[in-house]
């Protein structure tokens, strides 16, 4: 059966939405820094209007979950979180840092590992490295905080560069800090893949439902920051 699925991401700069439903994909997506709040209901309401949906006809939602902006992760999450609970819906969390590796692998089908890195300001980066496992973003390495330094210094280096054929690099983090990141220029920076896309989180929610992975309740989904500092408030009614 296919799956009416509504995804939504404003984890960094890039707002994006995309609808599967009939057989078709739906999308709306801009750069809308510190617009999220008022631009990601209208791009909702405008696939589920061209799908000639409603809200309580989907199956599921997948929510961007970060890295990212703290504001734009808890904007994302937080409309993810009303949609869900007013209309009953389960969710399927996805992280940006894998959705920027699907979507390298969308733009380089053959890319076998990739980089991503985002930006996250204070001369640091979210960083995680996957694998493409029959056209899917697997994670290899989890998302970790890295200074702007080599990444040849990490742990996690020596054994991906003696197992891939070409490192990609997809994000911000590389397009504003490759020279540190990379100064003997050995990952190959996907252009095409800087910002995350709701696209690209939908193709991985739709390889989860298929291998089973349980979607969560409004209720347990939750925020990746990864700097562990910050802090989540919850929705009334939640421990």
């Amino acid at each position: 059966m296919t799956l009416n699925l509504l995804a939504l991401d404003t984890s960094t700069e890039h707002c994006s939405v995309a609808l599967h439903a009939n057989g078709r994909l739906y999308v709306r997506a801009a750069v809308t820094p510190r617009e999220h709040s008022q631009k990601i209901l209208g791009f909702v309401d405008e696939v589920l209007t061209e799908a000639g949906l409603s809200p309580k006809q989907l199956d599921g939602l997948v929510s961007g979950i970060g890295p990212g902006s703290f504001t734009g992760v808890r904007i994302g999450v937080s409309i993810a979180q009303g949609l869900a609970f007013s209309c009953d819906l389960p969710v399927y969390p996805v992280d940006t840092l894998q959705a920027l590796a699907q979507q390298v692998i969308r733009h380089e089908p053959t890319a076998n590992t990739v980089i991503s890195a985002i930006d996250a300001r204070m001369d640091e980066v979210y960083v995680a490295t996957f694998s493409n496992q029959q056209g899917l973003a697997v994670q290899r390495n989890a998302p970790q905080m890295a200074a702007l330094q080599p990444l040849s210094q990490q742990p996690w280096w020596a054994h991906l560069i003696q197992t891939a054929n070409t490192l990609h690099g997809a994000g911000t983090g590389w397009s504003s800090y490759a020279a540190q990141l990379d100064p003997e220029q050995q990952v190959k920076v996907c252009e095409a893949a800087l910002l995350p896309h709701a696209q690209d989180m939908l193709r991985l929610a739709q390889a989860a439902i298929t291998s089973h992975s349980k979607a969560l309740s409004a209720a347990e989904l939750q925020p990746l920051y990864v700097r562990n500092e910050v802090a989540w408030k919850k929705l009334p009614g939640r421990e």
